[in-house]
Formats: structure tokens, sequence, C-alpha cells
């Protein structure tokens, strides 16, 4: 029987192609995974990558050895079958290990937390299954390779097939089954695909029975237990979880408010007030904007959002004045369905699914107020964080235009993320006032081509009908702060943002955890379960 089925290669081409598959699927699979919990930045993305290229390695340097000094194909496949229970166990157990590590890391380790999280993370989940899949090239030469007369061959077509394989491992989970079915049940269907191709081989053999029972049977459990997908497992009572092809998504709802988060642990994209009045957020310091523009004196303000998520500064201005138009652009449509959903989004107010700066680049219309709202955590875009970006901002905006931006982790250091952001954008407009965010870690950035928008949002304040909102705009004017350029300009070429939102992300982790740290080092764990 072992002839029969290893002698058919066009079986042992399969299990290439879909190794190579299921290597792909992987991979997309961790970034989701991780997403939530550090961000799905660039530095995440070159740890994924960087620690899978080294388990591959490792795997195709063993899988050529065993294959060499022992090569009975058993050995293989039941390679196959530990990888397959692995990949199906991680969204059973993926969340809880990361959470664990970040909790070990996060109370001694004082820098580079997220690279050192997330890089322990990936060994610890996403190592080994991996590195068992790196056997199986290397192990299928041995099986398929005839004579040396046909080695370029075999070796050929075998690379062809994980080629084709690692192809279709990366579109299919991208845009069929993460946003149809989720990260949990792709790690499942492509750990299934793989547990197939072991069950096959031991059926023909009719040998391994109890390894293939066993394998089937973990595999059961794990899709019982990970099919939910539920990233924030320690949440009750969400009113939403769910992904996109961009996003983790999460709405919470209280007596108060609906909130949008990308973010696990922390963070708020986007929030409706219940009783539709000012949010206590940077929502509420941007509508200074409006008045730089000199809303009030005009007959209609025409307002651009680059990066809407469910419409908060939408609604906000809606509000306060009557003659503004709102047009929104936001990159994750799932997001803006949302925003129809649970957050009331007008159904007049024009969302196009773009990127803010493709859309820029394909518009030609000017506005009196164009918002710049597409920053989250360390995954700033860089390329809405540059210079060229800024001076295209500026020429879509009309004479006396205002252009808002929300820096959302404040740093003053020189060199720091908004610092660079800031010495940028006053390379292209020569009015530029910044104002932190009390009790937040925002800060909001005006500018202009108009050198007294500062003038007009005092004089313009003090005409407005509704009271929280003066005071709000009184409470911005005393606060701003006209900004100062040290130099420091990011461009296309040169904008490393995600290096600087990192070090920045890190000294807040600091500042917030610090006390913890200190009863940890002085009583241990039990003192810091005790002040818990």
């Amino acid at each position: 029987m072992r002839q029969d089925i290893l002698g058919n290669k066009y079986y042992l081409y399969a299990t290439e192609f879909f190794a190579g598959m299921a290597v792909m699927a992987v991979e997309l699979g961790a970034s989701r995974l991780l997403a939530p919990y550090f961000s799905s930045s660039q530095i995440v993305w070159t740890i994924i990558i960087g620690t899978i290229m080294i388990a591959m390695a490792l795997g195709n340097i063993y899988g050529g050895r065993s294959a060499d000094k022992d090569p009975n194909p058993d050995r293989l496949y039941r390679r196959l079958l530990i990888a397959a229970v692995w990949i199906a166990a991680i969204p059973v157990v993926g969340k809880y290990i990361i959470l664990g590590i970040s909790g070990a890391l996060i109370l001694t380790v004082s820098t580079n937390f997220l690279i050192l999280a997330a890089f322990f993370a990936c060994m610890a989940i996403f190592v080994f299954p991996l590195f068992l899949l790196g056997t199986v090239t290397p192990s299928l030469v041995k099986y398929t390779m005839g004579s040396l007369d046909e080695s370029g061959k075999t070796v050929g077509v075998l690379g062809a097939c994980n080629t084709i394989g690692s192809i279709i491992g990366t579109f299919l989970p991208t845009f069929v089954t993460i946003p149809a079915v989720g990260t949990s049940i792709t790690f499942l269907i492509f750990s299934g695909i793989l547990l197939l191709l072991g069950l096959l081989y031991f059926i023909s053999k009719k040998t391994a029975k109890k390894a293939c029972a066993v394998s089937l049977i973990l595999f059961v459990i794990c899709s019982v237990l990970g099919h939910s997908g539920s990233f924030a497992f320690w949440e009750t009572g969400l009113t939403y979880e769910g992904e996109s092809i961009y996003n983790y998504l999460q709405v919470k709802e209280n007596d108060k408010s609906v909130i949008l988060s990308t973010n696990v642990l922390f963070g708020v994209q986007s929030i409706k007030m219940k009783e539709d009045g000012l949010t206590g957020m940077y929502y509420d310091y941007a509508l200074a904007a409006p008045l730089m523009a000199d809303a009030p004196n005009k007959e209609k303000m025409e307002l651009l959002i680059l990066g809407m998520g469910t419409g908060t500064y939408a609604h906000q201005c809606m509000k306060y004045f009557d003659n503004v138009t709102v047009e929104g652009v936001e990159i994750d449509r799932k997001i803006t369905d949302l925003a129809g959903r649970y957050f009331d989004l007008p159904a007049d107010v024009q969302v196009t699914t773009y990127d803010g700066r493709a859309y820029l680049q394909a518009v030609d219309k000017k506005y009196d107020v164009i918002m710049v709202d597409a920053y989250q955590d360390i995954t700033i875009p860089f390329q809405m964080s540059s210079l060229e970006f800024f001076t295209m901002v500026r020429e879509h905006l009309k004479e006396d235009g205002v252009m808002v931006v929300n820096m959302n982790m404040k740093s003053d250091g020189a060199g720091g993320i908004n610092v660079c952001l800031a010495d940028t954008i006053s390379s292209v407009f020569p009015s530029v006032y910044t104002v932190d965010v009390k009790g937040a870690t925002n800060r909001e950035l005006f500018a202009s081509g108009n050198e007294n928008i500062l003038t007009l949002l005092s004089d313009n304040r003090k005409h407005l009908s509704q009271d929280e909102l003066t005071v709000m705009m009184e409470r911005v004017e005393d606060n701003l702060t006209p900004y100062e350029s040290t130099g420091e300009i990011l461009t296309d070429d040169k904008a490393p943002v995600e290096v600087l939102g990192m070090r920045v992300i890190d000294e807040l982790i600091q500042d917030e955890i610090g006390y913890y740290k200190d009863i940890f080092r002085e009583q241990g764990l039990e003192g810091l379960l005790d002040s818990m």
C-alpha cells in the first residue's frame, strides 16, 4: 500500500502544495492574531516574517538531514499531524499565551516592550508548527526523486507547487476566509487540510491508527473550543466583535456612549454620545477648526475627514454648525457599515472607501477644513505623515482653509513622533498651533496658510449660541501654543513613524504601570495580586 500512495507523485505534489498554502495562511493569521494586542505595524510584520523565516530555515535543515538518515515517510506525515493539531490549538490558547507573555514582560522590561512581547509571542505560538512545515520540501525531494537524471525536474515541480500554494495561501485568507469567517476558523480550515493529508497517508497504509485517532479528537476539541474567535475573552456584553480585511473591530455600549475600538486593550477610535453633546475627547478640541476657517460667516462650510471612522467628528460638526457639509474617507468598509448600524451616521454623509492620500490624489476639490485622523497607536501610515502628503493637503484647502490633525501620542523630546510630524507640517504651513487634550494622550494640531486663524477663533467663539461649545472653545484658545519647528522633516523616502511611535508607546506603558512594577519589585507576585 505504501507504494500505491507514494508512487502517485500527484499526492506528493499535493502535500507540497498544501504545505506551502498553510505556511502563508498561518503567517497572515499570525498578523491578525497579534494585531488587536500589538497593532499591525511594519514592526509587528517584520517580527512575524523574521521568526517564520527562522522556523522554515531550521525546518529545511532538519528535514533534509532526517530524510537522509531515515527516509521513512511516516516521520514526515506524523510531523504534519502534529503541525495540524498545533495550528488548530492556536485559536484556543494563542490569546492566553500572548497575554501571559505580555503580563510577564510588562513587569520586567523598561524599553522595547512591543518588540519583545510580539517576538516572544511569535516564538511561542508559531515557530514550532512552521518548523515542522519547513521539513516538508527536503523530505519530499527524497521521496519523489526517481533518479539523479530527474533531480532538476523534480525539485522544480516541487518548488512550483510550493510557490503556487503559497500564492493561494496569501490571497485566500486575506480576501475570503478572514473577512467571511474570521481568524480562528481560518486557522482551523488550514489545520484541517494538513490533518487530512496526514490521515490519508496513514489510512492508505493502515498504520498509526492511535496517532490518527488522537489527532482527529484533538482537532475536533480545538474546533469546538476555538471557533468563536473572541479576542477580548474577558469582556462581557460586547455589542459587536468581529474582523474586517484591515482591522479587529469591537463595539461597546454603556449608559452614556457607544464606542468603537480596534484594539482589545486600549484606544477609542470612534464614540457616539447618547445625549448628543460633547464627547470629552479630542473631537471637541478639533471643533476649533471650523471657527478658525470662519465658519459662522460663510454660507457653506465644506469639510473633509480623512479617517472617518464611524463619524464622531462629522456628528459634532453637523450638530454645532448649521452650514457644514461633510465628506469622509475611510479605508475600512466594515467600519462604515458599523457607523450606520450602531452610530447613527446620517445616510446623506458621503463616505468613500479609499486610502486618504490616494483620495486626495484622485480629486480636485478644495475644502474649508480637512481633518486628518488616520493615526492609531504606532500604526501611523507613513504615506500620510510626510512632507509630500501635507503639501497635497494644503493644495486641497481653500485659501483660508484649516487642517486639523489628531496626534494621539504626546511626545515632546527631540526626534519624537509628534515633533517630527509638527516639524514636517510647519515646513508646509506658515501658521501652526498645538493644544494638548486634557486627561488624554492626544494632541491636536491646527495648520493653515492664513496667519489670522487665532484671531478668527477668538472672534467667532464669542458669538456661539451653545454654552458648552463656547466654554470648550475658550479652553482651546487659552491653551493653544504656536509651534516652533526644530527641522525634523519626514518624507516619502524617510518616515520612520512606527519606530518613533514605538518609543512613545514604551514611555506611556511605563508611566501607566510604574506603580505596579514598584510593588512587584518590593513585594513580589503575592504583593502585586493583593494590590489588584
